[in-house]
């Protein structure tokens, strides 16, 4: 539901009644992931999407059901290899989607309304709602922010609203979606239960250092990604608006100094274009030794070899060496700075996802990776 805030938040101002269903859980080759979401107004307008098209004819219609009775349902999609008409999956997955109205006299709904206004503003968010347990529990949502506060519940015991609660943060701090299992004790409703959590973060940061015809193209790239993208450089002639329009922040500094005061997480990517040791080594010096998701720098492979000299010689250890993607990028046999961009994304993507980088034909590997750690590295779940 929160990948779709913007234009649901819209309905909610303007007083619109809406169905929203949303992935769950997944199976095998399934084409969207769980928090995937489509909409329907009571005007029958459709926004989003849980499958890329397999299912959505019949999700659309158990969207307009939802409107008509007030019944929240979860409906499971799988292949069908009987009936060449059957609604399924032609990948071969299986998708698990829970289907909720949110209309105006909904329980839902102010906790829906508070979760899209946080989601569509760039605040962090996090959204429980049950998809498996009691019928009259179906659906119940309760959000949680940042600094604990929470708001809704599940109408059950309290004890439960301040569990899911804490558990629900710990998703938000990750900045994970998936499912949790609360067992029977745990529930304080005589039965186990099935949440969904979904997370909104603000956009993760690229940091591009470096203004240069590459960087523009990049930027490009980085924002189509969902990047908040900063260009750095400390020459004022070449880091101007005019010439990155599309950058969310454009920076005249030194890179390290500006590395130093500015905020980073797990998720941040550090792009490094400068190619010029003056700049690269003081900032890849500080830069291997963040937890951040991603560091790369340009430069041929003479480059490379004298770079990494270069920061040996000013104490960085080969373990942190080994964190640094020289020269940067896949090797698509990029010329232009627009394919370069492409080769550079791509990597960033790779990393993030867990990908091998090498061409799906021929290739025994998953189409689809998942490397994102669930909460204190461990499954959700809850006796």
């Amino acid at each position: 539901m929160l990948d779709i805030a913007e234009e649901l938040h819209r309905w909610v101002e303007q007083g619109r009644d809406f169905a929203v269903a949303t992935v769950v859980a997944v199976g095998g080759s399934a084409p969207r992931q769980p928090g995937a979401a489509l909409a329907v107004d009571a005007g029958g307008t459709a926004i989003g999407s849980v499958s890329g098209g397999c299912v959505e004819g019949a999700v659309y219609e158990l969207c307009r059901q939802a409107l008509e009775d007030g019944e929240t349902v979860l409906e499971r999609f799988g292949y069908s290899d009987e009936d060449a008409f059957a609604v399924g999956l032609t990948c071969g997955g299986v998708i698990d989607i829970l289907v909720t109205p949110v209309r105006a006299a909904d329980p839902v709904r102010p906790v829906a309304a508070a979760a899209l206004a946080a989601a569509a503003g760039g605040e962090a968010a996090a959204v429980a709602r049950i998809v498996r347990g009691p019928a009259d529990l179906m659906g119940r949502a309760l959000m949680v922010r940042p600094d604990g506060r929470h708001d809704g519940g599940f109408g059950a015991h309290p004890e439960l609203d301040r569990t899911v609660a804490a558990e629900a943060g710990a998703f938000l701090d990750a900045g994970r979606t998936g499912t949790l299992e609360i067992g029977e004790q745990g529930s304080r409703c005589g039965a186990p239960l099935t949440l969904l959590i979904e997370s909104s973060v603000p956009a993760p940061r690229m940091i591009v250092f470096g203004a240069i015809d590459f960087a523009s193209a990049l930027v490009r790239v980085g924002k189509f990604l969902g990047y908040h993208v900063t260009v750095c450089d400390a020459r004022p002639v070449f880091a101007t608006p005019a010439r990155f329009p599309e950058a969310d922040e454009i920076v005249v500094e030194w890179p390290h100094e500006y590395l130093e005061r500015t905020g980073v997480d797990a998720r941040t990517v550090l792009c490094v274009l400068t190619h010029d040791a003056k700049f690269d080594v003081p900032l890849l010096k500080l830069a291997l030794r963040l937890p951040v998701a991603y560091v790369g720098a340009m430069g041929s492979r003479r480059t490379h070899l004298d770079r990494n000299e270069r920061l040996r010689e000013v104490g960085v250890t080969e373990l942190e060496l080994a964190r640094l993607r020289s020269p940067i990028g896949l090797d698509l046999g990029a010329r232009t700075p627009e394919e370069t961009a492409l080769s550079i994304a791509a990597e960033i993507v790779a990393a993030r996802r867990g990908g091998t980088g090498v061409s799906l034909t021929g290739a025994h590997t998953p189409i689809h990776h998942d490397t994102e750690p669930s909460p204190a590295g461990r499954i959700g779940s809850v006796a």
